[in-house]
This record gives C-alpha cells, structure tokens and sequence, in this order.
C-alpha cells in the first residue's frame, strides 16, 4: 500500500521520516532560543511569520511532496503552530477533529506533525482512530473551560470507541499526517522532557474560508489560481517586531475563526 492508499484508508500516516535526528536537535535549539526572547510559544498561530525554522520546514521538500500526493500540487500553508507539552504536564487533548470549527468549505486538507523531541505514549503522544475520518463530521460537546485542554473550546466527541486507537509514537524528526475528519487526541505529558511537535495546515488553493474575509495564507508549491486568501510573507530574519506584531492581528483572526460556530 503506497502512501495515498495508506491515507485513503486510514486517515494518517505515521512514523514519516523528515528530518535526522541532527537536523531536529537544531530546529528545537532555534525554537528554544527564540523563547528566550519572547517566552513560551506554545500554540501560537502563524509562527513561520516571526520565525525562519517553522517557514524552513513548512517548505520542506520531503513534506511538500507527499502533501502533494495527498491534495494535489497547488498548496497553501494556512496555518503553523508549536504544540509543547511542559514536563510532567497534565495539558492533554481531547477526541476531536480539526474540521470542525475552522470553516473550509473542503476537506482537501492534511496536518502535519513534526516531532522536535520524542513524542511517546508517556510523554502524551497523539492517537488516532483509523478510518474515522470517513464518518465525517461527528457531533462535539463544548466543555467547562479547562486550562490543561490545548484546544481553545475544549470541545470534545463522547462515546469514542477507544479499543480502536492507534498510539502514534515519533522520534525527533519524524511525523505524523492526517485528515481533518480523523478523530484524534494526546494525554498528559508523564515525563520529564518538553514534548514539542510543530503542526503544519495544509490546504489546496481551491479551499475557500467562509467564516471570516481577510484571511491570510502562504503559497508553498504550485499556483494559486483563486485568490481566496491575502498573501502572507514568511519569516525572513527571527522575530522581527513587525511581524511579531502582524502575528498578534493574525492570532486574533484565527480565535475569531474557531471561536463562531
């Protein structure tokens, strides 16, 4: 099974090989000298606009062409953002699917998850159920706010079938895809190293947003022939405070997105 089959079937790929373990140690190094100069940057959105390691590596050419196979050969980054689990952190995710609230009116759409520290089950990696993502949109509860829920509403889907989960554990540099209708979430981080992936949206240009104008993406490969999003600009030089303060406009456009229903 090539892996477009793979991930017509199962709604992800996993472990990919992208990056040596090398070449990851020194895109965590950038991450955490740059948090040294603006603090943590955990789910922040748009960070490959502030930072050259995030635009390096949504350009990847190992990544751009398997997300080629998957959506074709016009690509857009929509969005790209650190998920860091703290040590011994009880930040967790809840079953969901990213679909839900984002407002596509496609699911011509991959994420990926690249791993810049080792992502296991005791550190709270992402499981998934295989096959979910041919379901469709299923039915979220909003919950209670909770600080330790990465995702903004802490909306989860009840009644997941937990037998069937499949625990994708990486080591630095590799990664996990997956379709925004596959149900998946990640436990707390149970050891005493950061758990740090960084999370790539990918879309194809024809996506169109509908909850929100103005909405700003990054062509990465091929030809954007719609015109559905501003053209955003990638990280030249690390923390310029211009884009740093461009990033903060854009990370409230982004809120307003998931924030209406």
């Amino acid at each position: 099974m090539n892996y477009r089959e793979q991930y017509l079937e199962q709604g992800f790929l996993s472990p990919v090989e992208i990056l040596d373990a090398d070449e990851a140690a020194h895109h965590r190094r950038q991450l955490e000298l740059a948090e040294t100069r603006i603090g943590n940057m955990h789910y922040l959105s748009k960070v490959h606009t502030i930072h050259t390691s995030p635009a390096q590596l949504a350009r990847h050419p190992k990544v751009l062409d398997l997300v080629e196979q998957m959506i074709g050969p016009d690509i857009l980054v929509y969005n790209v953002t650190y998920i860091i689990k703290e040590g011994h952190s009880a930040s967790h995710v809840t079953w969901h699917q990213d679909l839900t609230y984002w407002g596509l009116d496609s699911d011509d759409q991959i994420s990926l998850w690249l791993a810049l520290s080792d992502a296991s089950a005791d550190s709270g990696c992402m499981s998934v159920i295989p096959g979910s993502h041919k379901q469709g949109p299923c039915e979220h509860i909003l919950g209670e706010a909770d600080d330790d829920n990465v995702l903004f509403r802490s909306q989860r889907v009840a009644d997941v079938d937990e037998s069937q989960a499949v625990c994708c554990e990486l080591k630095p540099g590799q990664a996990s895809f997956h379709h925004g209708w596959l149900l998946h979430n990640s436990t707390p981080n149970q050891t005493a190293d950061r758990r740090i992936g960084l999370n790539i949206q990918f879309v194809a240009t024809h996506v169109r947003q509908t909850k929100l104008d103005g909405y700003t993406a990054w062509l990465v490969r091929g030809e954007d022939r719609f015109g559905h999003y501003q053209a955003e600009k990638a990280a030249t030089v690390d923390l310029d405070p211009g884009a740093l303060e461009w990033r903060l406009e854009a990370e409230q456009m982004y809120r307003r997105i998931v924030a209406n229903d």
